[in-house]
């Protein structure tokens, strides 16, 4: 039985069914799920910004992912959440608060044909756009915080989603959970 108290993060590039699972395992374990994208796509409309040209805002801004990154971390603290985003789990990681801490990966072209079903859009066009945010997300990380993303070592499951569906992923997840 899963506990109800329990903090669960989901990291991931763009369509590789972070956001997917998340609801998922909200709907079976009654734990809330917040979606810091969310955040990162409001503050983009605001500043009167494409995600492309506020991710590149955000590499010469840093106090943007900073505030982001505080507001990860009193979620976190708090406690008893699903938190979903690009750095979720690096955050609990490097600042010692305890989480189940999920990365889900999957192929490229697999990832933009789901940016596509979800958003719509042409795929050499969606394509670029999500190797140009991964980029400049690499770069900030790395100029930030000294972070690699490619590094998934501190995560306590990976899974390739390439091929899964989601219920059989997210039949993983809560059979690792329990098991933790």
């Amino acid at each position: 039985m899963i506990d109800k108290n329990k903090t669960i993060t989901i990291s991931g590039p763009p369509g590789s069914g972070t956001t997917t699972l998340a609801k998922i395992l909200e709907k079976k374990t009654g734990i809330k799920h917040v979606y810091t994208g969310d955040i990162f796509r409001r503050l983009a409309r605001e500043y009167g910004m494409s995600l492309d040209e506020f991710g590149k805002y955000c590499e010469k801004h840093s106090e943007i992912d900073r505030k982001l990154d505080e507001e990860q971390k009193k979620i976190l603290k708090k406690g008893n959440v699903i938190l979903e985003g690009r750095l979720a789990g690096w955050i609990a990681y490097k600042n010692r608060i305890p989480a189940f801490k999920v990365f889900l990966d999957a192929d490229l072209d697999t990832r933009v044909k789901r940016v596509i079903k979800r958003e719509g859009g042409d795929f050499q066009q969606r394509k670029k756009e999500i190797l140009d945010r991964e980029k400049s997300e690499a770069k900030r990380y790395r100029s930030y915080y000294g972070f690699n993303p490619d590094d998934k070592s501190f995560y306590d499951v990976v899974i390739d989603s390439s091929d899964k569906k989601s219920e059989e992923i997210a039949k993983i997840v809560l059979d690792k959970l329990d098991g933790a």
